[in-house]
């Protein structure tokens, strides 16, 4: 039965409090005598983990946080002058086994950083070493030893600045999005973010609705008179109108932050043997070719997806199987994923066969859609006639009016105006997801995820309640402007 929890004696030394077993283990006295049980991961708040992407390079960081980052210091950083290390100067050193210290790991650099002057406002060591596979293990090895350091959990360096103030959430999302980002533009959005430029937006409109509610609670507490002018009541309407127009505006920005940073859907679709998945490998020809291309129709039958930047956007494409009526069972799941795929897309691009659509007739030449894609194509559907080498020129300018679409003729075989489709895809992106006018405003989304959007969906709610409640009814007026707040 438990009696008694002895606390660990403070040592003098920091060596001897780092080696002595009694201040990383709890002893408890039971009827059978004293108990000495391993401290917990919570009872271990010195974490470390490496910092830098694991490989073959220069220089590799390992970030070391919490109270007892002196001691990790002094057990396994040898320097020149052998003194306390000076915060935020890195010095030169060996780094060595806490446990044999007479062969050094490796020759690098090392930094102490006070808090809460630090990332994670506590105390940091960062080790700057050889980027090689055998020395990072065996530092990482070297620190397991030491009884008061745990490995940290993933983000756990983040969470810290969290709790310490040194972030808010938006931030902590921006720094995410930022180490994230693929493209210039996500770079940009999750730069403002991680900068705090998101967060004081955000704080302006909640100080707005706080001021509001102000003023409503003067008029509660009260009333209009000597000490309260006339007019209060009106002139938190009047503001409320015009933050309810603002949070409005940002909601009405057609998703445009969360495309950007989550990337743009685009689903490649048409019949079969159009050039769908040559245009799939076009446009990822820096990468690995990522579809097989035959002349046999139905040759992809599944979805294949890879991630590009086109015009500094982030694009997510898809290649589906070719649309058609066929009997064969695999061939007709794969239609009904192309189906769902191009209904689920932000954006879609038909890729037709110029001579398989462009028919002569009486009458002249006509495009003839084939009846399987013809629900698939909307007013906003991109158009490609490829294979425009089998074509005369005057056929494909009829073909690009004839479409009434967004439309490209280019032959994917031989390139031809491969590059003027390339320019003028990327320019349809920018114009259907607003960035230019983005960009010429210097403005970001304030919007980039689902959680800041049903918060301020959730915010004009109550600003609505506000100004639909009647002056008589101004205690409740006041309920619907806290909510806002929060």
């Amino acid at each position: 039965m438990l009696r008694s929890l002895q606390l660990p004696v403070q040592q003098s030394s920091p060596l001897v409090r780092f080696l002595s077993p009694t201040r990383y283990s709890r002893s408890f006295t039971t009827k059978t005598g004293q108990v000495d049980l391993v401290a917990s991961d919570t009872q271990r708040r010195t974490i470390y983990a490496l910092s830098t992407p694991p490989g073959k390079g220069g220089v590799a960081v390992i970030r070391i946080s919490g109270p007892d980052v002196l001691l990790v210091w002094n057990s396994m950083v040898r320097t020149l002058k052998q003194k306390a290390p000076e915060p935020w100067k890195m010095e030169r050193c060996h780094i060595v086994h806490p446990l044999n210290k007479s062969k050094p790991l490796d020759d690098g650099l090392a930094v102490y950083f006070k808090g809460p002057r630090s990332f994670t406002t506590e105390d940091i060591v960062e080790l700057h070493l050889h980027s090689g596979r055998a020395i990072i293990s065996s530092v990482l090895g070297a620190l397991s030893q030491l009884p008061f350091c745990r490995p940290a959990e993933a983000g756990e360096f983040t969470r810290r600045a969290f709790l310490g103030g040194r972030l808010d959430l938006t931030q902590v999302e921006g720094l995410k999005d930022l180490i994230n980002a693929e493209t210039e533009t996500q770079r940009r959005i999750a730069m403002v973010a991680a900068g705090g430029t998101v967060r004081a937006q955000y704080d302006d409109l909640r100080s707005g609705i706080i001021g509001c509610l102000a003023n409503v609670e003067a008029l509660i507490d009260f009333g209009e008179g000597e000490d309260i002018e006339e007019g209060v009541y009106d002139e938190a309407r009047s503001r409320a109108q015009n933050l309810l127009a603002r949070i409005q505006n940002h909601l009405q920005d057609h998703r445009r932050g969360e495309i950007i940073r989550s990337g743009v859907r685009l689903a490649i679709f048409g019949p079969p043997n159009a050039g769908k998945s040559s245009l799939l490998n076009f446009l990822g020809q820096s990468q690995r070719e990522a579809a097989i291309v035959t002349s046999v129709p139905g040759t992809t039958r599944d979805i294949l997806e890879l991630s590009l930047d086109i015009g500094g956007l982030p694009v997510i494409v898809s290649d589906t199987a070719g649309v058609r009526a066929t009997d064969d069972l695999v061939e007709s799941i794969g239609i009904d994923r192309a189906r769902k795929a191009v209904q689920a897309a932000d954006l879609s691009l038909c890729v037709l066969s110029l001579p398989d659509v462009l028919l002569h007739t009486p009458k002249g030449l006509c495009l003839h859609i084939p009846p399987a894609l013809e629900n698939l194509i909307k007013p906003d559907t991109l158009i490609l006639f490829n294979k425009s080498d089998m074509a005369s020129a005057e056929a494909c300018k009829q073909a690009l009016t004839l479409s009434g679409h967004t439309a490209w003729a280019v032959s994917l075989t031989t390139g031809q105006a491969t590059p003027e489709f390339l320019t003028g895809f990327a320019e349809a992106l920018q114009h259907r997801f607003n960035l230019n006018e983005t960009e010429l405003s210097g403005e970001t989304p304030l919007i980039t995820r689902e959680r800041h959007r049903v918060h301020l969906e959730s915010a004009c709610r109550f600003l609505q309640a506000f100004l639909d409640t009647t002056p008589s009814d101004i205690v409740l007026a006041a309920e619907e402007l806290r909510y806002a707040a929060q």
